[in-house]
């Protein structure tokens, strides 16, 4: 793509420091392997007929300050204006302690999902802040911990009234017509597959009756209109129609809930509690409803239990990772959530307090009904009388298209609804002097000065009368050093990436560089509406464009989208697009879906989603899909085949040898391919999907492209087609974008959470071709280091023909349990106390534990988590001997606190010093869980998703 680097340019070194191991430490690893270089080992891993016969044709590597000077000029091309869009985005200001100590720091954005709760305390304890916001202002006392978007958000809430309906003749969801667009179009996307029918109408128009099961409203409506909501939702509950309601968060510190209004459901975006708006992302939505439904929401939800010293302490409940266990029968395909994003929300709530959000909401309020008062006095219809923060208006003698441009000319973006109508919507960072500058263009008179009005357009029935955030929480940090001491309190209880290695096998939980994190807050990158004229972003249009071409060339498949906001919003979607192509086809019949029994849980329950029939392909005793069940599968489904779901290198850490025998099978039979990107790291420039024989992959950003997992999300899952699927790209309602034959949109914004992705980008450039080979076949190495560092403890249940890992392994634990009783779950909990997180645990088979150390970590992290491990399987050895009892030993009491320690008591048959600093290097460094090990069990059957109150949580206790 270009020419080389020049030999007087700057050395380009960044690989070295994003790879663990120098040229002298990998020769000594490689060595000890029985191999002369990393080719020989690539060569026993990489089936030969699949593997790169050249480089990627990438730009040479830059470094890190010519990589973000370079980042800088494309940024610069973008124009941030102030813009007064609305549709569910608005401005709003990141608190600065929260910007500083949240957002841009490695120790809240560098954490994994909280599977191992004992050591995500703080992370949890801020999303059940985040939970109890949402709980109090949407009058409804179950809500997750966020889902991606608003739109998303509103489809999840359209499946979950349908699986709550009894009467399964009910099949049409209604939808408000002054919902915004990009909702509308998710959930009719969402809904077209399942065979749910749409019917989209002015309010008062729905036919509301028996054959509907849900309806959903906008509160406030998306050109601002205040409606009485009531009325409609009597007529919906006369009928049995359950409510769902899309709410904008602010504005209900002002009105009365959606719970008190009647509502079932109630969802939204949390972006303007102190989120940057990124051209469209990564935002928290919400999602709240009823107790009775607690079981139904999607995503996830942190509950309060207790810990084995009888101790408050919490964790996910009831259905996480569901669609690993129910797989097509899943609630949802949700894995990633939105957690960074909704901690910055919930934050936001503690630092402002409810009288501060309050005191917001009535500014931005103020501030409106001001600009409808100077602009009803000069000529301006204000269409709606009762208003939040949004204005439909119209100014006589002029069109809606002078209106915008007299507006743009002032430096305003504002919304065209019909050709007189335009919308202005404004938020906490709009400025008097901005509504004077605004008005005064839209009616031609310079030098306006918009009069303060103090009258509210709330009505007063619609005007909120209860409380909310009284939770102690929420009043007690109003000093910044106060909040301060709190955050990094919060911080100290989770381990991060800044702590030690995680070596989570599938997630791939790799360096995310200072650099490549950077530009996330440049006011270029997150100062941009999702919706401004696409003229205002050509930054962006560049970053997408050449990101778009990095990708389809490092995958082999051109087409690229980068809507999907998920790895399992890219498996959806990627179905989508297969579904497109066979209905283009006349092939409406295509509608069955093989999956390997080994698949990612999100597989089966995406292909459910797409409206598809899983049928189970089996895999055979070294883990590698069983070619005569594919074959029969294929043979017997041929004539309904839509696509085969393959992971690659598969689940089982292997790359199989047969993989273009698998796609064959499958194309012979008139299906498509889909491969899994989850294992991606393992492949960059070493093969291809697309050379591979897949038709659609999904590429996980937050994995291989450095994107960090912030705790649970942010994430991405772009997905690159071959040339024949482009043309069913995913398309959007409002800018427009996609294929010729799009799909719906998937995703809320156009191109998904585009202010994260100049990580991938930065990473590919600072690591050029050779580099991003380089990582490929380190991390394959760091896992075979490991694997054969390990094997004689605990057996690697599956090798490839020649030996040899991917880029993880599969410890296998199930001889220990049966021999002394200890499970994978007692050597997880363990490891905490030797300061690691545990691998994955008991997937893709029950009982083990999978591996997978990344190409950024040294070999003395690689050694030291491989003692740890050792030193636990000498402690089982014990158990196994007759030393001591499995019950009494340190395994099954792990992990130990700081405070068991401490006590005055100690009645273990092993000493304190033995629980605490089983090796060395731990009186260096001590990572203390906060808690002891979390009763499960307790907690699902004594759900508490809310701040509790000492009160709430004895009674639970008890009972």
């Amino acid at each position: 793509m270009s020419d080389p680097r020049s030999p007087l340019a700057p050395p380009a070194d960044f690989p070295n420091r994003h790879l663990g191991l120098d040229e002298a430490t990998t020769g000594t690893m490689l060595s000890e392997l029985g191999l002369g270089s990393l080719d020989e080992l690539v060569s026993q891993t990489v089936p030969e007929a699949i593997r790169l016969s050249g480089d990627l044709d990438l730009p040479p590597a830059l470094t890190e300050a010519e990589t973000l000077m370079h980042l800088q000029e494309i940024a610069g091309r973008n124009q941030v204006l102030r813009s007064f869009l609305g549709m569910g985005y608005h401005g709003t200001f990141t608190p600065a302690v929260i910007r500083r100590n949240i957002l841009e720091n490695p120790g809240w954005y560098t954490q994994y999902t909280p599977y191992q709760a004992e050591i995500s305390q703080g992370r949890l304890e801020a999303l059940l802040n985040y939970q109890t916001m949402i709980g109090d202002l949407t009058g409804l006392p179950v809500a997750n911990s966020s889902l991606l978007d608003e739109a998303t958000a509103a489809a999840e809430a359209m499946t979950l009234l349908r699986r709550v309906e009894r009467k399964k003749d009910r099949t049409r969801f209604l939808i408000d017509a002054n919902c915004h667009p990009q909702t509308l179009a998710v959930v009719q996307g969402r809904a077209e597959p399942l065979g749910i029918e749409t019917v989209v109408a002015p309010a008062d128009e729905l036919p509301i009756d028996d054959t509907a099961f849900g309806l959903l409203l906008q509160y406030p409506g998306s050109d601002g209109e205040l409606a009485d909501p009531r009325p409609l939702m009597e007529r919906a509950k006369t009928a049995g129609v359950r409510v769902a309601m899309a709410c904008d968060l602010l504005s209900l510190t002002l009105l009365a809930s959606p719970g008190e209004l009647g509502a079932e459901v109630a969802i939204g975006s949390s972006q303007r509690f102190g989120v940057p708006l990124g051209y469209g992302g990564p935002h928290a939505a919400f999602f709240a409803t009823h107790e009775k439904h607690k079981r139904q929401v999607p995503g996830r939800i942190i509950g309060v239990s207790k810990d084995s010293q009888g101790e408050p302490a919490l964790r996910m409940a009831l259905q996480t990772r569901e669609q690993h266990i129910r797989r097509e029968n899943a609630t949802s395909n949700i894995c990633t959530a939105q957690v960074l994003l909704a901690i910055i929300a919930g934050a936001y709530a503690v630092h402002h307090g409810a009288e501060g959000l309050k005191s917001i909401a009535t500014r931005v309020h103020r501030l409106t009904r001001s600009l409808a008062d100077a602009l009803a006095g000069r000529g301006g219809q204000i269409l709606h009388a009762a208003y939040f923060d949004t204005l439909r208006l119209s100014i006589d003698g002029k069109t809606a298209d002078e209106l915008v441009a007299a507006a743009l000319n002032a430096g305003f973006n504002i919304r065209r609804l019909s050709d007189s109508d335009v919308g202005i919507a404004l938020d906490e960072t709009t400025t008097k002097d901005e509504i004077d500058r605004l008005a005064g263009a839209l009616v031609g008179e310079e030098g306006l000065t918009v009069e303060p009005v103090l009258e509210s357009a709330i009505p007063g029935d619609l005007q909120r009368t209860s409380s909310y955030l009284e939770h102690p929480v929420f009043s007690q940090y109003r000093s910044e050093t106060e909040l301060l001491r709190y955050l990094k309190r919060l911080e100290s209880r989770d381990l991060s990436l800044t702590t030690s290695m995680i070596p989570l096998g599938s997630c791939t939980m790799k360096l995310n560089a200072a650099a490549e994190m950077l530009p996330v807050t440049w006011p270029e990158i997150g100062g941009l509406h999702p919706f401004v004229p696409t003229d205002q972003a050509q930054g962006y249009a560049q970053l997408f464009s050449e990101l778009e071409a990095q990708l389809g060339e490092i995958t082999g498949l051109p087409a690229v989208s980068l809507q999907p906001n998920s790895g399992a919003s890219g498996e959806y979607a990627g179905l989508l697009v297969i579904r497109a192509h066979h209905l283009a086809n006349g092939d409406d019949q295509r509608d069955t879906c093989l999956i390997p029994s080994s698949a990612h849980g999100t597989n089966p329950a995406s292909a459910s989603l797409a409206g598809m029939k899983v049928v189970v392909v089996a895999c055979d005793d070294q883990g590698n899909v069983d070619l005569d069940d594919l074959a029969a599968k294929a043979e017997a489904h041929a004539d309904r085949l839509s696509a085969l779901m393959v992971t690659y290198p598969s689940t089982h850490g292997v790359f199989e040898e047969d993989i273009r025998q698998v796609c064959s099978i499958v194309h012979d039979h008139g299906g498509q391919v889909y491969l899994d990107g989850a294992n991606l790291n393992a492949q960059v420039g070493l093969c291809r999907p697309g050379d591979i024989g897949a038709d659609v992959c999904h590429v996980n950003l937050h994995k291989t492209f450095c994107i960090p997992h912030g705790g649970g999300g942010p994430g991405m899952g772009p997905i690159c087609t071959a040339e024949h699927l482009r043309p069913y790209l995913p398309g959007h309602p409002v800018v427009p974008c996609g294929g010729e034959k799009a799909i719906g949109a998937v995703s809320a914004a156009p191109w998904g959470s585009p202010s994260i992705l100049p990580i991938s980008w930065s990473y590919i450039r600072m690591m050029g071709p050779d580099g991003l080979k380089r990582a490929s076949e380190i991390a394959i190495l760091n896992a075979n280091y490991l694997a054969h560092r390990l094997q004689d403890a605990f057996p690697i249940l599956y090798l490839g023909k020649q030996g040899r890992a991917a880029h993880e392994c599969i410890l296998d634990v199930r001889p220990l349990e049966k021999e002394t009783g200890v499970s994978a779950e007692d050597i997880a909990k363990r490891l905490m106390d030797y300061g690691f997180h545990a691998p994955t645990m008991s997937f893709p088979v029950a009982g083990t534990l999978m591996v997978e150390p990344t190409e950024s970590e040294g070999r003395a992290e690689l050694d030291r988590f491989a003692d740890a491990l050792l030193a636990i399987r000498q402690e089982v050895a014990e158990i196994a001997d007759g030393t001591i009892t499995v019950e009494d030993s340190p395994l099954r009491h792990a992990p130990h606190t700081a405070a068991l320690l401490m006590a005055d008591e100690w009645d273990r048959s092993y000493t304190r010093s033995r629980a605490a600093y089983p090796l060395p290097y731990l009186r260096e460094h001590k990572f203390w869980p906060s808690v002891g090990r979390i009763d499960n069990v307790h907690g699902d059957r004594n759900l508490i998703c809310s701040c509790p109150t000492i009160e709430a949580y004895a009674e639970a206790s008890d009972s």
